[in-house]
């Protein structure tokens, strides 16, 4: 047996959900109880794009633009933003957007439903915070390393190949010196660009301190991580960085070890850097003898 109308009424003014209705002129015409007990305002003060004055003004570009394409295709949608709530606090709400048709498939408009979803985005930053490098955006030391001790265990158990590269920008205190480090900071970003875009799926990528990055490479031999330095070095090679009209040339130096007898993580790590070490001593070397 089919609903009526009030009984599909009774539900959704009932609902835990907060719901909104929009007309084929993309102007919201109705809101529930619960989404005018989140906003502590008055069916007439959210009618039309009233709501959208309660939207935090950094989302509402990205949440209007996405509400229009999707009024334009009639097709679903999805967005998360910031709501003021009554109380005067931006909480962030999942939006589900819905074309609604008519039986003979006339567009009649949109309906959604809202729920608050704050706390579980609040938790995914936090997560993100005590992972990732604030500035480069990708793995931090601490982080890495709970991770390469998964790796380093897991490859010794299952007697897998387990390769580590250690990456060292070079000269980089000449670059905060001449450029400044605010300049300094534009080359970590993009060098930490050029490495993510160059790593496989199942790579892990972290910035390891200062200006050194670190990739662990599960089930990956000594020769197939030397084909990953010849291919980041052609990258380098290619990098061409302008910061305020001047352009910063970078290199890096990569140093590799393999898992072999090693009875901990920090043996492996540590092979890898003295191998960067040794490859820049070299590379010193060959310069002053060239002068």
């Amino acid at each position: 047996m089919n609903l009526s109308t009030s009984e599909y009424e009774i539900i959704v003014e009932a609902s835990p959900n907060m719901i909104w209705r929009a007309g084929t002129d993309a102007l919201c015409n109705y809101f529930n109880a619960t989404w005018l007990k989140f906003t502590g305002r008055t069916t007439s003060e959210e009618m039309g794009n009233g709501w959208a004055t309660g939207v935090h003004p950094d989302d509402f570009e990205r949440c209007l633009k996405i509400y229009l394409d999707a009024f334009a295709l009639r097709v679903p949608f999805e967005m998360e933003y910031r709501l003021k709530r009554h109380d005067g606090e931006y909480r962030w709400i999942n939006d589900l957007g819905s074309p609604v048709f008519l039986d003979d498939n006339v567009f009649a408009g949109y309906i959604g439903s809202c729920i608050d979803v704050t706390d579980k985005i609040e938790g995914q930053r936090m997560r993100e915070w005590a992972e990732k490098d604030g500035l480069t955006k990708i793995f931090n030391r601490q982080h890495f390393e709970r991770l390469g001790q998964m790796e380093f265990q897991r490859a010794k158990r299952y007697n897998t190949d387990l390769s580590l590269m250690m990456i060292d920008i070079d000269d980089f205190k000449n670059i905060n010196d001449t450029y400044g480090h605010i300049a300094g900071d534009y080359v970590l970003k993009e060098v930490a660009s050029v490495l993510s875009k160059n790593v496989r799926e199942f790579d892990i990528l972290a910035r390891f301190g200062g200006d050194e990055f670190v990739i662990m490479m599960p089930n990956t031999k000594m020769e197939n991580a030397q084909s990953l330095v010849d291919r980041l070095e052609g990258a380098f090679k290619d990098l061409k960085l302008v910061f305020e009209k001047q352009a910063i040339l970078v290199s890096a130096s990569f140093g590799i070890s393999q898992l072999d007898q090693e009875e901990n993580f920090e043996k492996i790590l540590i092979a890898a850097d003295k191998r960067l070490y040794e490859k820049k001593r070299s590379r010193k070397t060959q310069k002053s003898q060239e002068i």
